[in-house]
């Protein structure tokens, strides 16, 4: 007993300073001390996480970090100036808030296969009950003057400076939307734990395969038929009345759904060589949905205001002046491997360009980047807003995420590619000052 007792002692520092390293934000933030609890959240233990529970399993990660830099938008490949914050805590198996000692694989013995129902990785050890769901904090709503200003490669003789753009639709009134993902969890329903807005393909949903993909509709204008889809952001104090509400707060995510005012889709170039076509039915992510629990390495979506484009957050949520919209910019890897249309990981068959130079990684080749640019009207108030996240990743804005299924036909991404490598029916991108 003697020894047991002086254990238990020597672990009662180790827990406060994982406590401590949880609750710290970083100098741009508001005062670390003042961390009230979000008064619309209703969170609930992850179901079916049994006693080792950790991060809920979807069946394959979310998500590849988008890098921000080329064109004096966030975007091609250069990281955000001033480094990357520190995690929650540390994503390879330490302690978690919540997950019990030493996370065991998978979500512990009893995480079961793809992460069980809700087991996943960094589960619990020695009978820990399923962690509480952090909640969302007044600190991760930081004014956009003071983000980190974005960093960009510089371009070089060979650069291809063009875009191309598909007009598809903003997804008003939830038209085509369901907590789906077909991508990381194909064939599971509520794979995702959170709600998807859809625009492009309509036929996108759990079960959606190439071959639906080829014979759906779509919604954007000029025939382009791919798959682009996104969590929703809401307003925490509105009401969801929608046939999904009672499972979106089983997950965490309550509060009425924000149309975004804007989606913008380009297809842009890269710094320092021209593009070649991607190919048809390829799967591309930027962002990690599980970024709380797998660390910031993939969780590069960033956060930002109009009319302030050249800084943004990575982990906060941006308060914006008057008169200027809260903007997510989800860039997407465009280095192909040359062979594959997906990989284990979802991201090894596609990566990004070096964030110094802009130069692709050797046995890779450069492909049209996917920019996707979605603006909201929402209020400049710390917790009035928030993302649609998995229920331990407690609406983390370092979670925001966004999926591509490339279902281009060759005639649509050849003329994407020309307009790209600099043809006259391309729009250029001009470089900043």
């Amino acid at each position: 007993m003697g020894r047991k007792k002086k254990a238990f002692a020597a672990l009662i520092p180790a827990l406060t300073l994982v406590a401590t390293v949880y609750q710290g934000i970083p100098a741009a933030a508001a005062d670390p001390t003042a961390q009230p609890t979000d008064p619309a959240a209703q969170p609930t233990a992850p179901q079916g996480g049994q006693q080792n529970g950790g991060q809920m399993g979807d069946g394959g990660q979310m998500g590849d970090g988008g890098q921000m830099g080329d064109g004096g938008q966030m975007g091609d490949g250069g990281p955000i100036d001033g480094g990357q914050t520190t995690p929650p805590a540390d994503p390879q198996g330490g302690q978690q808030p919540g997950g019990g000692q030493n996370g065991g694989q998978n979500g512990g013995q009893n995480g079961g296969q793809n992460g069980g129902q809700n087991g996943g990785q960094n589960g619990g050890q020695n009978g820990g009950q399923a962690p509480a769901n952090p909640s969302l904090r007044a600190d991760q709503f930081v004014d956009i003057r003071k983000a980190p200003r974005v960093r960009q490669p510089r371009r070089g003789r060979q650069a291809s400076t063009g875009v191309f753009a598909s007009s598809c639709g903003v997804n008003k009134g939830q038209a085509h939307s369901n907590p789906d993902n077909v991508l990381a969890a194909p064939g599971v329903v509520n794979g995702a734990h959170h709600i998807h807005d859809y625009v492009g393909n309509l036929d996108t949903n759990a079960f959606s395969t190439d071959e639906t993909f080829a014979a759906a509709g779509t919604t954007c204008t000029n025939g382009d038929k791919s798959a682009y889809f996104w969590p929703v952001i809401r307003l925490r104090a509105g009401q969801d009345t929608s046939d999904r509400a009672q499972q979106s707060q089983a997950d965490g995510n309550v509060g009425s759904i924000v149309t975004p005012s804007s989606v913008r889709i380009q297809y842009l170039g890269n710094p320092r060589a021209k593009v070649t076509a991607m190919p048809r039915f390829i799967r591309v992510v930027a962002g990690d949905a599980k970024a709380v629990t797998n660390g910031l390495k993939n969780a590069h979506a960033s956060w930002t205001c109009s009319g302030f484009e050249n800084r943004a957050f990575t982990d906060r949520y941006p308060l914006c002046p008057r008169g200027s919209k809260v903007e997510r910019v989800l860039n997407f890897p465009s280095c192909w491997d040359g062979q594959n249309t997906d990989s284990a990981n979802h991201r090894d068959h596609i990566r990004f360009a070096d964030p110094r130079t802009g130069q692709c990684p050797q046995g890779t080749k450069a492909v049209p980047q996917l920019r996707m640019t979605l603006a909201y009207n929402l209020p400049a108030k710390p917790l009035a807003f928030a993302l649609d996240s998995f229920p331990e990743s407690g609406h983390d804005p370092v979670t925001d995420h966004g999926d591509l299924i490339n279902v281009m036909d060759d005639q649509l991404m050849a003329k994407a590619v020309k307009a790209i490598n600099g043809s006259r029916a391309g729009t250029r991108i001009k470089p900043r000052r």
